[in-house]
């Protein structure tokens, strides 16, 4: 008697392009926050002000946020594989000069302009496209696994940098970063694919093979369209508005100026950056719990709860930094948690309110609020560093802002019934 034995099936290849593209956003992330480390190498060594380095992060920052929206057309015009590796290319020739700049301005410009521009093309965004383009089932956790990218990217890139900052030089480290970009980009060449028809297959949760239609709008004007309509929506300022205050407290202020504020206080550089790192264990963590809740709860209360936690945490930092470690590590882990918790609920409201078709250029306008805001902490609390010689003024005024987003995130118009569901 003769047994018919099923084929295994063969793993489906999106999950080969959410594995690039995560660790393609681990190393982003990683880049993007590496100023921090060097902000007091580079007073010491150049001179710099605390403030004219803060300008620079905020700029780069800003333009990180702004690039978002136009990236989406970008990425369907063109395609993932060629965007990304054009965005490494650039990214690896902007960190290779870092090295031998002398002035404030070549700072700026390298890290200000370029590579805020070159990771802004690898922003969520990217994470987002993905998930459409190779995803019908499953999007929520391909894009929660993606979001999580950028707290991954603090733990794995800032203990080791730090620790080669200090006993190497800065130099070593921007080397170092240079040799991981050019690998990511070696293998995001030889083994991104844009699509499921590329490789003759259908979208995850579906058996229909479909050819991918061509991008037919206008790079720029599509995105401002988006926007334009959505400026007279009441959701979207209510959005944007708590996501300002979003990026203010956290990448903005904490990502740029807690390794420089634990130094106020003689912790190394070292150990403050395991602390960013701890926050990003936890932040996993957090993150794929806030996915998980925003499908049961309403994300408006998640919003509330999530904002004003943080605010409480933030108040509490100043004690901790000058009491004891261990109520240091108590905001390590609280903060943690929290750390991006507010970026599921917040896409869920923004598809819920717009639509999916809509909904990656409206979150990208979103996103760009986010970057603003995290644009004025990372150059307002370096300012404020040196008028006033420590950062309790700027925490302080990051959790006040937390507790007034959490009372506009319940301002949010409760969701339609017939609002389109996550996927």
């Amino acid at each position: 008697m003769q047994t018919d034995v099923k084929a295994p099936k063969k793993l489906f290849y999106g999950w080969l392009v959410v594995l690039l593209a995560f660790f393609t956003l681990l190393t982003s992330a990683g880049i993007r926050s590496m100023p921090s480390l060097f902000m007091l190498s580079f007073e010491e060594e150049f001179g710099w002000s605390r403030s004219g380095i803060s300008g620079v992060v905020s700029v780069g920052i800003f333009l990180y946020g702004l690039v978002g929206p136009f990236s989406a057309a970008v990425l369907q015009r063109f395609g993932i594989r060629k965007v990304m590796v054009l965005s490494l290319a650039v990214l690896a020739g902007s960190l290779s000069i870092t090295p031998f700049m002398q002035h404030l301005w070549q700072f700026q410009l390298l890290w200000g302009l370029v590579a805020g521009l070159g990771t802004g093309m690898m922003a969520n965004v990217l994470g987002v496209t993905v998930s459409n383009n190779w995803f019908v089932k499953r999007r929520g956790l391909v894009v929660g696994m993606l979001t999580a990218s950028a707290a991954a990217g603090q733990l794995l890139f800032l203990p080791l940098l730090a620790k080669v900052t200090v006993e190497a030089g800065w130099r070593t480290a921007v080397w170092i970063a240079i040799a991981v970009i050019v690998l990511v980009l070696l293998v995001v060449a030889i083994w991104m694919r844009d699509h499921p028809y590329d490789v003759g297959a259908a979208p995850y949760g579906t058996e229909e093979l479909v050819q991918p239609k061509p991008f037919t709008g206008n790079l720029i004007l599509s995105p401002l369209r988006a926007l334009q309509s959505a400026l007279r929506n009441k959701t979207f300022w209510l959005l944007a508005g708590t996501f300002f205050f979003c990026g203010f407290s956290t990448n903005g202020l904490i990502g740029t100026h807690l390794i420089p504020a634990c130094g106020d206080f003689g912790i190394p550089e070292v150990t403050a950056a395991g602390l960013l790192a701890l926050m990003g264990i936890f932040d996993l963590v957090g993150t794929t719990m806030s996915g998980w809740l925003s499908d049961r709860f309403d994300s408006r209360w998640l919003l509330f709860w999530y904002y004003g936690l943080r605010g409480l945490s933030l108040l509490f930092l100043p004690y901790a930094l000058d009491s004891s470690p261990a109520s240091l590590m108590i905001f390590t882990v609280f903060y943690g948690l929290d750390w991006i918790a507010t970026v599921p609920p917040t896409v869920r409201l923004a598809t819920q309110e717009f639509g999916r078709e809509k909904a990656g250029m409206i979150f990208g306008w979103v996103v760009v609020a986010h970057q603003i805001g995290a644009s004025t902490a990372a150059y307002g609390a370096g300012v404020l560093r040196e008028w006033l010689g420590s950062y309790t003024v700027p925490f302080l005024a990051a959790g006040i802002v937390c507790m007034l987003a959490a009372a506009m995130a319940v301002r949010i118009s409760k969701l339609r019934a017939a609002a389109v569901s996550q996927g």
